[in-house]
């Protein structure tokens, strides 16, 4: 029998607005109600960004705390907190949701390495990983690692050696930023294949690339991403209404190819948070 598939639902974002798609969820009301129907299609994993008042993306830990207390009550599914942000996003206020929320989130993502992002740079300093990489050990966070590009490996590998990661690890392989690796099989089989052993992987392919990634992720034996925050379309000049349609395609993929959708326990046991 197949290993369980994990899907991972990237609601809302930290780029997006209104102007973009009228179905981005904004409230925590919003975004425990997508995340709810995306739990009901499939997804196992709820990716956070927030907003405040205004729609603007915030890293509030009032608002986290909110959004994290309503998914909770309405669907099973393990949330976790971005702390990527939004590119403006300074490195405390990236941290505060991590180190306020109490309870917390299940798990967290840490990215490896400063980029261009479409046409903002994405900072992300060595001294400023390893504070991001001690926070997490001291906090009991197991991260998920974010991979926009095949240096970020290299980094990953380092910080093993070093301590600041723990093996075995759980990487999103997030394809087909601008200023990231692109969004292609060749690059997600190279990614795969340098991987340490024993490590898991999901894929988030970056616009028209989430449908053929995720295919090709599903086929490989790994996991996937889906959703508004990296894909707005469920095809070509059609907008997606919310992340669950985008969810419920990769379950019916999923079905077809013959793996089997992870429970939620199973899900802590494959991304190594049990």
């Amino acid at each position: 029998m197949s290993s369980p598939l994990v899907i991972t639902a990237a609601i809302c974002g930290g780029e997006l607005t209104r102007d973009d798609t009228p179905h981005l969820p904004l409230t925590p009301e919003e975004l425990a109600t997508e995340a709810t129907a995306c739990a009901a299609a499939g997804a196992q994993v709820i990716h956070l960004h927030v907003r405040d008042a205004a729609g603007v993306p915030s890293q509030d830990p009032a608002i986290f705390d909110r959004t994290l207390r309503l998914i909770r009550e309405r669907c099973d599914a393990l949330v976790q907190f971005s702390t990527g942000g939004a590119v403006t996003a300074t490195a405390e206020e990236r941290l505060a949701p991590v180190l306020q929320v109490d309870p917390g989130p299940d798990f967290v993502t840490f990215s490896l390495g400063t980029m261009n992002f479409g046409r903002d740079v994405f900072y992300n300093a060595v001294p400023l990983m390893e504070t991001f990489a001690k926070t997490f050990l001291v906090r009991g966070f197991k991260p998920e690692i974010e991979i926009f590009d095949a240096g970020m490996l290299d980094t990953l590998k380092r910080f093993i050696k070093k301590g600041l990661i723990t093996l075995p690890a759980h990487v999103d392989f997030v394809l087909g930023v601008p200023g990231g690796m692109a969004a292609s099989l060749r690059n997600l089989l190279f990614l795969v294949e340098s991987l340490p052993d024993g490590c898991t992987w999901t894929v988030a392919g970056v616009g028209a690339a989430q449908l053929t990634l995720g295919a090709h992720g599903i086929a490989l034996g790994g996991h996937v991403r889906v959703g508004l925050e990296d894909n707005i379309y469920f095809r070509k000049g059609e907008l997606s209404q919310g992340s669950a349609p985008l969810v419920a395609r990769m379950a019916r993929i999923a079905h077809e190819l013959d793996r089997p959708l992870a429970t939620v326990q199973q899900t802590r046991q494959l991304l190594h948070l049990a």
